[in-house]
């Protein structure tokens, strides 16, 4: 059953669009849709502006194509555009120019749900958004469904354009109808850049998982190869990210390897506890790979004569992993422990544990989770953090530009074309 169940995560999560999104005032837009000298003066200085916002063959230049409205809004016309240089096939490329202030399919103005959205990002219940902002429960979760089909990774990096050389990668132990599931979760920069549902922890399920997240990096940057990973000791995971990656650099976190120790010894002896966690976290701090080493030497020469049973264990373990945490050195940027990776972890098992995790089919799940990393990583800073002095959201600091001061409206142009370039 469950490798049945697998089987879903191997159809597209994502899916190809033809609505490029700008940010212009709705008014503004009204006024130029209707009027073609107008609409292309503007688009032209669009294109100037944001390139990366559409598809690279626009080039070749374009012509408008036609105006459609919906019933959904009618008040609404969008106006669209025609390539002329047509695809590999050779059909005809048409794509829709929208404004930030209209969410997709015309479901509703940005502005009037990204309050409901961005407490979603929290795991508010729907039939809690239902209650304060009207519309009904299913309402919301196809808004929040609908986040999850765009690509992770290029609505993110989306004004940056390069791919980051080290990550870090480890799995949310979750429950699915019940039973034991995991998110293949892959950080970097503050940012969650890859959330994968599998059914099993093995090295098929992982490799599948993270499999999602080699695909778009393939999609942004055909021969894309990060320079190191930090994982735990988990061998599927390492196995997967050496299958799927074969030249990058497994980074053991050093910081498993002292929540081992301390669950050991810290209850028995409190003073021992200081001893050891000193001595561990200054070998961490080494300047040199040979100092790092002759400090563990030391530590482990001090335990075996001052230490027994599992304390002792647990520190010949971590010596015995010498050579792989020394690794860490020949790549002076890499993560050498998880502590990013577990800062956006915490929020996702909040929101997990808030939304009673999954129950339903795989695939809804799936987008569910996809869409809580993009709110994630476009939502704004809490205004007493630091940080939100100087950034207004994870995506804007990875970035170090925006699209809109608005995190909705900022989130839906980074994702024009759903992140790809069809």
């Amino acid at each position: 059953m469950p490798s049945r169940k697998n089987s879903y995560l191997k159809t597209a999560v994502t899916r190809a669009s033809k609505r490029i999104t700008l940010p212009i005032e709705l008014d503004e837009y009204c006024k130029i849709v209707n009027d073609p000298k107008a609409f292309r003066q503007w688009l032209d200085e669009m294109i100037a502006c944001y390139p990366e916002l559409f598809p690279a063959a626009i080039e070749k230049g374009y012509l408008l194509h036609d105006i459609r409205s919906s019933r959904k809004m009618p008040d609404i016309r969008l106006r669209r555009i025609k390539l002329k240089e047509a695809d590999e096939q050779g059909k005809e490329r048409v794509f829709t120019i929208a404004p930030s202030a209209v969410m997709p399919y015309m479901t509703g103005y940005t502005d009037d749900v990204e309050k409901g959205l961005f407490l979603r990002r929290f795991g508010v219940p729907f039939w809690a958004l239902s209650y304060v902002f009207g519309r009904n429960d299913l309402y919301w979760y196809r808004l929040a469904s609908h986040l999850g089909r765009y690509e992770i990774l290029q609505t993110t990096l989306r004004g940056k354009g390069c791919l980051p050389e080290h990550l870090l990668a480890d799995e949310k132990h979750i429950r699915f109808n019940g039973q034991k599931a995991y998110i293949a979760t892959t950080v970097a920069e503050d940012c969650v850049l890859g959330a994968s549902i599998s059914l099993t922890a093995d090295t098929d399920g992982l490799l599948e998982a993270y499999g999602h997240f080699k695909q778009e990096t393939q999609r942004l940057q055909a021969d894309y190869h990060p320079q190191t990973v930090n994982t735990d000791g988990w061998s599927p995971t390492q196995k997967a990210w050496r299958t799927l990656f074969p030249l990058v650099v497994i980074v053991e976190c050093f910081l498993h390897a002292f929540l081992k120790i301390r669950a050991r010894c810290k209850k028995r002896s409190r003073t021992s506890f200081h001893q050891i966690a000193h001595q561990v976290w200054k070998a961490y701090h080494a300047p040199t790979p040979e100092t790092f080493q002759e400090r563990l030497q030391s530590l482990q020469e001090w335990a075996c004569q001052t230490l027994t049973g599992t304390t002792l264990a647990a520190i010949n373990k971590l010596c015995a992993k010498a050579p792989l945490f020394r690794l860490a050195f020949d790549h002076p940027q890499a993560y050498r422990t998880s502590n990013m990776l577990d800062r956006q972890m915490r929020p996702m098992a909040r929101w997990l544990e808030n939304s009673c995790f999954f129950h339903g089919h795989l695939s809804s799940a799936e987008r569910q989770m996809r869409a809580w990393a993009l709110l994630h990583n476009f939502a704004p800073y809490c205004p007493r953090a630091d940080v939100s002095k100087e950034y207004h959201s994870p995506a804007h600091k990875l970035n170090k530009s925006v699209y809109h001061t608005n995190w909705l409206h900022n989130l839906l142009i980074s994702a024009s074309m759903a992140g790809t370039d069809p």
